[in-house]
């Protein structure tokens, strides 16, 4: 046994002369239990949280009417995915049947201009046809004009290409008679 026991086995007599009042312990106890509840202000009503769910809401509407006006010009520049597609394929070959002719060196500078107004003017026409077809969404006629215009435009390449090569043919010729 230790000290402290010893002391409370001795002494247990004096401890029994002081009772303890129930009612004075229950009162204490009761007044620390009575603790007020903390003011729970509503999320809902705090400034902050109105001025976050404004900012948002602003956020939103702004990214939405931005997607309808600035998302929709893509849209509405190509009607549908099936112009698109046309478009890309026949711009890449007329591209690059245009750069052919330019730095074609057997053709004078007056016949390349010559031909670079009639590919403008096929160009002015497209952007007509474009414009129709924006304005009629649906329209296969508008649809079968613009892959004309894009053939006439190749096809126009294809025999100032042909009348190059065979003017080249024939010169070649001329050199080897006997």
């Amino acid at each position: 046994m230790d000290n402290f026991e010893k002391h409370i086995r001795e002494n247990a007599s004096e401890f029994d002369e002081h009772k303890a009042d129930r009612s004075k312990m229950w009162a204490k106890i009761s007044q620390e239990l009575e603790v007020q509840e903390p003011k729970v202000i509503p999320l809902w009503k705090s400034p902050m949280l109105r001025i976050a769910a404004s900012l948002l809401l602003l956020l939103g509407l702004a990214g939405f009417i931005g997607k309808q006006v600035f998302g929709s010009s893509v849209e509405t520049q190509y009607a549908s995915k099936e112009l698109l597609d046309i478009d890309m394929h026949y711009k890449s070959l007329v591209s690059y049947q245009v750069k052919l002719v330019q730095n074609n060196p057997n053709l004078s500078n007056e016949d390349k201009t010559e031909f670079l107004s009639f590919m403008d003017e096929l160009d002015a026409e497209y952007e007509q046809l474009r414009i129709e077809m924006q304005n009629n969404l649906d329209n296969e006629r508008v649809l079968e004009a613009i892959v004309s215009n894009y053939k006439q435009r190749i096809e126009l390449i294809e025999n100032l290409l042909k009348q190059i090569n065979n003017s080249k043919l024939n010169d070649d010729d001329y050199g080897y008679t006997l």
